[in-house]
């Protein structure tokens, strides 16, 4: 498959208004932020709503709400080179190294604005803090986006990072089990092993050679954003909670 010409597919992957429209909220933090700080604030309600969503359901808001898969999905997916995501991008590693440079990084300016607390000031320095890292998201994860894969730049997301760590304790409490929806299989003797499902995957996954013994497709990257639901040519695939399957 490494070396198989064209074997992604570029298609669909829009099937609500927060993938359709989400990416207006990239631009705005990031490029309005450069003259109204205050506008990275809005990040911080999108943080809290990954890290409650994953806790429930791991990360559903990467396929179905993150302002920057819209971005992704939306506006750069046509012209994407839609090339295999490099193995070393997706390798644990590669994720931590990330995310710790990232977080060692985040906490450092957060100490340095620290000092203006309890000043009006205080808004507009945290509000920048959040700004230019989606600035830097928008022309780092833009950039990977066009030359390499659309969703390249989520393969070690912090965001993304965080929510599989949320999702981790949604799970150990039994929370995430009674609560998350997973790709299921209806019927595993009618699959085609056509492999579409992971052709047309944001991820690059491969679901039809990953079904649990309950038909789910477990792996902790599924973005649930019904991309291979609706790509399935014999549809046999959806979305159900554990309880659901067959």
């Amino acid at each position: 498959m490494k070396n198989k010409k064209n074997y992604y597919i570029k298609t669909n992957r829009i099937f609500n208004t927060f993938r359709q429209y989400g990416w207006i909220i990239t631009v705005l933090v990031a490029i309005g932020g450069l003259w109204e700080p205050k506008l990275g604030l809005i990040v911080v309600f999108i943080m809290a709503g990954l890290i409650a969503t994953s806790f429930f359901g791991g990360r559903y808001w990467c396929g179905n709400i993150c302002p920057h898969g819209s971005l992704f999905d939306k506006i750069i997916l046509p012209i994407s080179a839609n090339k295999k995501i490099p193995d070393f991008i997706k390798s644990k590693t590669f994720i931590i190294a990330f995310f710790l440079f990232f977080m060692f990084n985040f906490i450092r300016k957060i100490i340095t604005i620290s000092q203006h607390w309890g000043t009006y000031d205080i808004f507009d320095k945290v509000g920048a803090l959040f700004s230019n890292t989606y600035l830097m998201v928008l022309i780092v994860g833009g950039a990977l986006a066009i030359f390499v894969n659309s969703r390249t730049w989520c393969q070690f997301c912090p965001m993304g990072t965080m929510q599989k760590i949320s999702h981790a304790f949604g799970k150990f409490l039994g929370v995430a089990k009674k609560t998350e929806k997973k790709v299921t299989i209806s019927n595993k003797d009618k699959c085609l092993n056509c492999g579409k499902c992971s052709k047309v995957c944001p991820f690059q996954l491969t679901p039809y050679l990953e079904f649990s013994d309950k038909n789910q497709f477990d792996n902790v990257n599924c973005i649930k954003c019904n991309t291979c639901v609706e790509n399935c040519p014999v549809k046999i695939l959806s979305l159900e909670k554990e309880k659901l399957a067959s």
